[in-house]
C-alpha cells in the first residue's frame, strides 16, 4: 500500500516515485494549485497537485482536514525560496500523479491545528494523543520496551513498528 513514509522523504528521494498513506494535516487552496500537508506517524510532507492532471486535482477539491488519502507522486526538490528549514521534509515535496480518498471525516471536536482548551483535551484524550506532542511521549519509551519486549510476551511490537498504548 505505502512505499515510503511521509516524514522520511528526504533530498536522496528526489524523483523517485513514491506512495504514502496518512491523513491530511492542512490544505491549502490557491485556486489552481492545492497543496495538502500530509501526516503519518512518521512525520508531514508537502504534496503538491498539479493543474495538468484535473482528475487528481478535482479529487483534492475536496479533501479536508483528517481525510485519511493514499498519494502516489514523485518527489521533486523545492525551489530555494520555497523551502521549509523548519521541516525535516521541508526541502522536497511530492508531486501527486494520483489520489484515493480511503476514508472521509468529519469536523472533529479538536483541532491539532490550533490550541484547545484543556477540558476539550481531557474530554477527547484519544484524539489529543493524535497531536505530535502526545505521539512522542508515547513513541520515546520505544528503545527501551525494545529490550523488555521479550519479557512481556510481545517481541513481535517493535520489529513491526507498533506502539504500545496501556
Amino acid at each position: 500500500m505505502r512505499t515510503e513514509y511521509c516524514g522520511q522523504l528526504r533530498q536522496s528521494h528526489v524523483g523517485q516515485q513514491v506512495t504514502l498513506c496518512g491523513w491530511v494535516n492542512r490544505r491549502r487552496d490557491l485556486g489552481s494549485l492545492i497543496f495538502i500537508d500530509m501526516r503519518d506517524r512518521e512525520g508531514i510532507v508537502q504534496v503538491f497537485f498539479d493543474p495538468d492532471r484535473a482528475d487528481a486535482l478535482k479529487l483534492a477539491s475536496e479533501l479536508r482536514n483528517e481525510f485519511c488519502i493514499q498519494v502516489t507522486g514523485t518527489v521533486r526538490a523545492r525551489e530555494e525560496k520555497n523551502i521549509n528549514a523548519d521541516m525535516a521534509t521541508g526541502a522536497i515535496e511530492v508531486l501527486a500523479s494520483d489520489l484515493t480518498i480511503i476514508n472521509r471525516s468529519e469536523s472533529l471536536p479538536l483541532d491539532s491545528n490550533h490550541v484547545n482548551t484543556e477540558e476539550a483535551r481531557l474530554k477527547y484524550r484519544y484524539l489529543d494523543l493524535r497531536r505530535p506532542e502526545m505521539a512522542q511521549r508515547l513513541k520515546n519509551p520505544r528503545e527501551n520496551y525494545q529490550l523488555c519486549a521479550p519479557l512481556y510476551g510481545r517481541p513481535w511490537l517493535p520489529r513491526h513498528r507498533n506502539t504500545d498504548a496501556d
